[in-house]
């Protein structure tokens, strides 16, 4: 959990751990990390997402013509303060209003 919440190296882990009365190797850390890593951070997105309120909202909605499978698409990406994409969603016509009402009912999940 460390590695996925903080910038810290397999070493740095290892040496916390080994503080702790806990003697592994870093690679060990690492096989965690590539086991659980996925599912800490998704967990911690979700709890992001989860705990914030609309009003106070730090995010932008992103707008993009795309092409796929030779139609153009308007693609619109919720992006959080950090950067991160939180949804996608593709229309036909550029609809900005049904994009915020789809991105804020699937924030609600």
């Amino acid at each position: 959990m460390m590695c996925v919440r903080y910038p810290l190296s397999l070493r740095q882990v290892e040496d916390i751990l080994f503080t702790r009365g806990i003697d592994i190797c870093h690679e060990t850390v690492r096989f965690w990390w590539k086991s659980f890593g996925p599912k800490f951070a998704a967990e911690i997105r979700k709890r992001r997402v989860l705990h914030r309120s609309y009003s106070n909202w730090r995010g932008h909605l992103d707008e993009v013509f795309v092409r796929i499978n030779g139609e153009t698409r308007c693609l619109w990406r919720a992006a959080d303060y950090e950067g991160e994409v939180l949804e996608v969603f593709t229309t036909k016509r550029r609809d900005r209003r049904a994009a915020l009402r789809f991105l804020k009912r699937a924030m609600k999940r």
